[in-house]
Order: C-alpha cells, then structure tokens, then sequence
C-alpha cells in the first residue's frame, strides 16, 4: 500500500472530523443565543446561568440573636424549585445565606436568612417572571436576580464577589463603620460556611473592594462574575 496516499487518506478524515465538531459548537451556540441566554463558552466564570435571592420572611429584624434567623428554610426551598421548574427553567443547587442590610428608613442594621438559588436555562424575561411570582406568592417587596453575562456585554450593569472569610458578624461591624457602604452598597450576605456574597453596580467595585479588604478578606481569593441584576416586585 502507498503509505503517502494512506496518509492523505487519514487527514481528510482528521479534517473532516473537526470541521464537523465546530459546526456542532457553531450550532449550538447560535441555539444558546436563539434562546435568550448565553452560552457556555460566552460565559465567564459562572457555574448556572443565573441566581435568584429570596425569603419568604415579611418582618424586619433587627436583632441578630433572633430565634428566625435559625430557619433553614427547607419548605421554602423545595417550593421555589417548584416555581423554577413550573415555569420552563431548571433548578440548580440553593444555598442558605445570612444577610445583613442597611435600613435607610429606620437608621439601623437589619438581617435576613434567605437563600440563593441556582437557575438554568433561563433567558432575561422568564428569570423576570419567575421573580415576579416569587415575589408575589410570599409578599416581597422586591426579590434580586443576578444573570451572570460576559463582562463587555452590553447588558451587564453589576457584579457578584465571592470571597472567603467573612461571617455575618463582620458584615454588621463594617456596615456601622462605613456610611457610604452602607448608602451605595446596602448590605451583603454570607453563607453559613463564610463566604461573602456581593452583588454590586459595576460603577460600585472600587468601593466594594475596598468594603471587602475592610472586613478582613484577601481580595486575592476573590471570585469576581459580571453580569445583570433586578431587582423584581
């Protein structure tokens, strides 16, 4: 046998394979855009399309010792998978966090033990309408939705920091140090193992950086997702 022409032979093939491969990702990146939401390889450093935080607690508390703030909001959780799902996403992990906010109203820290929610295969409008219904079904003033979206786009307006080393406590004494945190920030959450979860403008990171070197957390470790957030009544 020519072995020249056996050689040929296998590089036709080798090419034809690759160009059928990048006509499969070529296609199923024109579906992902199609579809209202970015593809994978679009995407930066995002683990689910996109994040929706929520509770379904209507009072203020201001105590951080407050029984409330033990709730694990298990039923909760299991009820919003169901509202994702129902309304043609798919649900992904949820995860407990402990939220502390500035009340311009009432000149005081409050907290919140809400979760976060993973969700895929969602564009913008139905992300907007299942924080519509979530918001509705447990009398929110309003629930936050985080798209997580290539940091040129033209959409995004926001960014999420996650970094290690911060507790709720933390939260409580920056925010009382820092007014203008307070004012252009509003608050944080951090997960019951201690992370900091920050979604901020992007017009916002200076300062949200430097809020977060301030309560103690190496930038370093930070894990900084662009993107586009609501805040859906």
């Amino acid at each position: 046998m020519n072995h020249h022409v056996t050689i040929q032979r296998k590089f036709r093939v080798l090419t034809t394979a690759v160009a059928a491969l990048m006509l499969g990702i070529a296609g199923a990146q024109s579906t992902y855009a199609q579809s209202g939401y970015a593809s994978p390889a679009d995407r930066q450093d995002c683990r689910t399309t996109a994040e929706i935080f929520a509770t379904d607690n209507t009072a203020i508390i201001t105590d951080p010792d407050d029984p409330r703030l033990e709730n694990r909001l298990t039923r909760f959780a299991h009820e919003v998978r169901a509202i994702i799902r129902t309304h043609g996403a798919r649900p992904g992990a949820s995860e407990l966090l402990d939220g502390v906010f500035w009340s311009a109203e009432q000149k005081q820290i409050t907290y919140e033990r809400s979760r976060e929610f993973d969700v895929n295969r969602v564009g913008r409008d139905g992300l907007h309408h299942i924080a519509g219904v979530i918001a509705k079904r447990y009398d929110q003033e309003s629930v936050l939705t985080f798209r997580c979206l290539p940091r040129t786009s033209p959409e995004t307006d926001a960014v999420e920091i996650e970094v290690p080393g911060v507790t709720p406590g933390d939260l409580r004494a920056a925010l009382l140090l820092d007014a203008e945190a307070r004012e252009k920030l509003g608050g944080a959450s951090a997960t019951l193992d201690g992370r900091l979860i920050l979604v901020a403008p992007v017009a916002e990171l200076p300062l949200a950086r430097k809020f977060t070197t301030d309560l103690g957390a190496d930038w370093n470790e930070a894990r900084l997702r662009y993107g586009d957030r609501e805040f859906v009544s």
